[in-house]
């Protein structure tokens, strides 16, 4: 289960970050309009060392993603190791024609 959730980058206010550990709503999390750096971080902090076997991950207008896991425990320098590699959710032309903006895509182990 996810406890906490950190976000360094500028988030729009409307779809904070939190939205992704309500259960009550499927609000998304979205970064700032005026934010051109086109890339968005969040930090998500397990209630403890766990195995994870899968992610599902509800997309709203995201075209890559790559998920990385560490341990609260590593020293602060040491990097975070990849779970899943940078993978395109939408094709150029959709980003482009801003369409298929939401999906889900699942990873599983494998």
């Amino acid at each position: 289960r996810v406890t906490r959730c950190l976000c360094p980058h500028l988030q729009d206010p409307k779809y904070p970050v939190e939205n992704l550990l309500r259960e009550d709503c499927h609000q998304p999390w979205l970064g700032c309009p005026q934010d051109r750096s086109r890339s968005l971080r969040v930090e998500l902090q397990l209630e403890r060392a766990s195995p994870i076997g899968y992610v599902d991950v509800g997309n709203c207008g995201c075209a890559f993603l790559q998920i990385e896991v560490g341990r609260s425990s590593w020293p602060l320098h040491q990097p975070f190791l990849t779970l899943v590699p940078s993978v395109t959710l939408m094709s150029p032309a959709d980003s482009k024609l801003d369409r298929n903006r939401c999906g889900v895509r699942m990873f599983k182990e494998g």
